[in-house]
Formats: structure tokens, sequence, C-alpha cells
């Protein structure tokens, strides 16, 4: 993919996962292009894929949302049917912020939001436990967040040759 991206590319995208409010009048000034380039651009980084969405970043604690979770989980049989209905299970549960399979002792990580320690507590018990899949879940409480960034470090991608 990064073959096809060259440094306007880049730093379109690097606009754009900063602020998604830029106009594109915006960002075509920011990178030396006019307006209709600039949309032809975006509109290929688009249908490439390479941007999924738009988005609007909330501040979770001013929402009364800020007890943060990251949950390891087993499960008791690791089946393909297993996982299937664990993973079509946390796609429904909007406490569930981000999961991914990992590698290791356990075989999902769980980012989970909610208000507090008994709401975490219930979600546990109504959702993850009594699916009757789990065979463990460890959970680490967020003390602190020190970095949190929803940035690709495009730096990392390869120069187009």
């Amino acid at each position: 993919m990064s073959e096809q991206l060259d440094s306007i590319d880049t730093r379109i995208l690097d606009l754009v996962q900063t602020d998604a409010g830029l106009s594109v009048a915006e960002i075509a000034e920011r990178v030396g292009l006019s307006s209709s380039p600039c949309w032809r651009r975006i509109k290929r980084l688009e249908d490439l894929g390479v941007i999924r969405g738009r988005v609007t970043l909330l501040d979770q604690e001013k929402l009364g949302l800020g007890f943060e979770v990251y949950a390891t989980v087993k499960l008791s049989l690791p089946t393909r049917e297993n996982l299937e209905t664990f993973e079509r299970e946390v796609a429904r549960w909007p406490e569930v912020t981000h999961c991914a399979t990992v590698t290791g002792g356990e075989d999902y990580v769980l980012r989970i939001v909610t208000r507090d320690m008994h709401a975490f507590d219930d979600f546990l018990r109504d959702h993850i436990l009594s699916l009757g899949l789990v065979s463990n879940v460890v959970s680490r409480i967020v003390m602190r967040s020190v970095k949190s960034t929803t940035s690709v470090p495009l730096g990392l991608i390869p120069a187009a040759g």
C-alpha cells in the first residue's frame, strides 16, 4: 500500500487524522494544492480504504464515563465456534471500545469504558461471564492515562520509490 502514497498523501493523512473537521480548502492550502486535486486525493484515499471514516472524539471523563479497564479474557475452550460467538457478542457491547485477539495465555484483550466500579462489575457478570464461554478474566483498572492517541505513526511508512 505505501508504494501508492506520496509525500502529499502522507501530509493529507496527517492533517485529517489530527482534525477531521478541516475543510478541503484548508487541507489543500496546507499541502500546497488547489481544492479539486486535494479533494480527488482524499476521495482516492477513502476509496482505497486508507481513510476508513471520520469521527469526533469525546471526553469520556466529562460524560461521566471515566472508569476504564483493560481485561484479558481466556475462553474455556477456544474452538472456532466459541471464538466466533464471543466476538459476535463483544461487537454488540458498547462498553467494549477495543477488542483484540492476542498471543500468550489469554485469547483476548478488551478495553472497557463505563461509569464506575459497580457498573463494571455488572458488565462483567451480565455480559462476559454470563456467556458461559470464559474460564478466566484478569482486569486492570486504569489509574491515569499517560498517552492516548488515535493517530497512526505515518513517519514509519517507507518512502514511495
